[in-house]
């Protein structure tokens, strides 16, 4: 015979596993749900104790995918997760952190600077695709190899 979870026995299973937001966590445990059991209240509760919190899920989320991804894609991802903008744009990197990202993202993809306007636009979709902002791509397109030397005038004509 198997057992029965309560809903805050699962509960607090979701979460010692993994941090998880609000929305994410109402969404696991609806098909669990019976007539007597109040998930809100129980989701409160939950908050109450520090348990979970949206907060810092948005922070640890953002920790540990800005390196490779760009402010866009990390803000689509927490939005499509149940997380607040408000809360979201607290913890996004700065425009450096994000350029100094792109950079490396780039430089690791690519490890050479593109020889034709094809590939330069290649290596800048590869980066929209990663969720950085067209500012952040030409800045960082430009800062990537700026040290390398660049194929001589001639070599174009």
């Amino acid at each position: 015979m198997k057992l029965k979870i309560s809903l805050r026995g699962r509960a607090i299973a979701i979460l010692a596993r993994q941090e998880i937001s609000r929305a994410e966590l109402t969404r696991k445990l609806r098909p669990h749900v019976e007539e007597n059991d109040d998930i809100e209240s129980l989701l409160d509760e939950l908050a109450e104790r520090h348990w979970q919190s949206d907060a810092r899920y948005a922070e640890t989320y953002i920790n540990s995918k800005s390196r490779i991804h760009g402010n866009l894609r990390l803000q689509q991802s927490l939005k499509q997760k149940g997380v607040k903008a408000e809360l979201i744009a607290d913890y996004l990197p700065n425009k450096a952190e994000q350029i100094s990202n792109a950079v490396a993202v780039l430089q690791k993809k690519y490890r050479r600077p593109p020889s034709d306007l094809k590939e330069k636009h290649k290596y800048m979709h590869f980066l929209a695709y990663r969720g950085f902002s067209m500012d952040i791509i030409n800045t960082a397109m430009h800062r990537a190899w700026e040290e390398s030397i660049l194929p001589e005038e001639e070599f174009w004509e």
